[in-house]
């Protein structure tokens, strides 16, 4: 996470200051609050990720049963494994028990009401929220004294949308 702050501080210093020499005041207000809001935004989606990560680990919800996640979206109900022969009677079922057994097991796996809102807290983090009333604040901020400048505003708020990715990307090679 540092490293990423690192990034985002280096870069903006770096375009603050050319944006200023070349472009102007306007500019600068433009992009300093967009790159800001922005960035608010993917350190606080980081954070609640990190925390909901965190919390599902401590409550054992994260199993690992051996199997890969590309062969557990291909085959969910681990039909097509090799290593399973089914020896004995139970390759004449009827088609009705198939059924019955799978619906039976879609029961069993089926989420409560209160497990799925455990995982959409991290959407409503009070850190996100917050950034995101920044990011509307800001932009009524520069609409409403008129001097909203939408090319600036737009280009510096997707920069951060490159830089933390890259950030990441770059500590995890080290």
């Amino acid at each position: 996470m540092k490293k990423v702050i690192l990034n985002l501080l280096i870069i903006d210093l770096f375009l603050a200051i050319v944006i200023y020499l070349w472009q102007g005041q306007i500019w600068l207000i433009n992009a300093q609050i967009a790159f800001f809001s922005s960035a608010l935004i993917m350190l606080a989606s980081m954070n609640s990720h990190k925390n909901m990560v965190k919390k599902a680990l401590k409550a054992g919800a994260v199993t690992d049963d051996g199997r890969d996640t590309l062969d557990k979206l291909e085959d969910p109900y681990d039909l097509y494994d090799e290593e399973k022969v089914d020896v004995g009677g139970d390759c004449h079922r009827t088609l009705v028990d198939v059924v019955k057994e799978e619906r039976a097991n879609l029961k069993k796996s089926r989420r409560s009401v209160l497990e799925t809102t455990k995982d959409a807290k991290a959407s409503f983090s009070f850190y996100r929220l917050s950034a995101y009333g920044i990011l509307i604040l800001g932009f009524f901020y520069l609409n409403g004294n008129h001097i909203l400048n939408l090319f600036p505003y737009l280009t510096f708020l997707s920069i951060p949308l490159f830089v933390v990715p890259f950030s990441l990307l770059e500590s995890d090679e080290k």
